[in-house]
């Protein structure tokens, strides 16, 4: 086999999200390095996914060996600022459901942390939290 496509992966980790989120009530999501300007006084969802840690798990060269791929997936979640935490902890727990030690396509999803408010929100404006986790998926050669 082939090393591990990590396009095929991402687009995994994507679209669970994107799904869960086009559903009613539905929210903008971004992904990494797709340009974005939010409305004012609106709500979204910005998705960070970074490839990690990588083990061994057998011994050999370029063939008949196997490997992990670790990474760490970040929600961030926007919503206006002076309204409370409510709606943002609400798709927080929709983000949480999404992943929550599931299997999808051979990407094992382990328990998500947050959402935990972050302050000062970047950008400002905003009331945002963050639902963090990792995930992992195993390749071939």
């Amino acid at each position: 086999m082939a090393a591990a496509n990590l396009n095929t992966i991402r687009a995994t980790i994507e679209q669970l999200l994107a799904t869960e989120l086009a559903l009613a009530p539905a929210y903008p999501v971004v992904f990494n390095n797709v340009p974005y300007a939010p409305t004012p006084n609106s709500t979204w969802v910005q998705c960070q996914l970074n490839f990690g840690n990588n083990n061994y798990l057998t011994m050999g060269g370029t063939t008949g060996s196997s490997n992990s791929i670790i990474g760490i997936i970040l929600v961030n979640i926007f919503t206006p600022k002076g309204a409370g935490a409510g709606a943002n902890f609400t798709i927080g727990k929709r983000v949480r459901d999404v992943y929550n030690r599931s299997k999808v396509s051979g990407v094992i999803f382990d328990a998500p942390t947050g959402p935990e408010v972050m302050a000062p929100p970047s950008p400002e404006g905003y009331f945002q939290t963050q639902v963090r986790l990792t995930f992992e998926t195993f390749e071939d050669l």
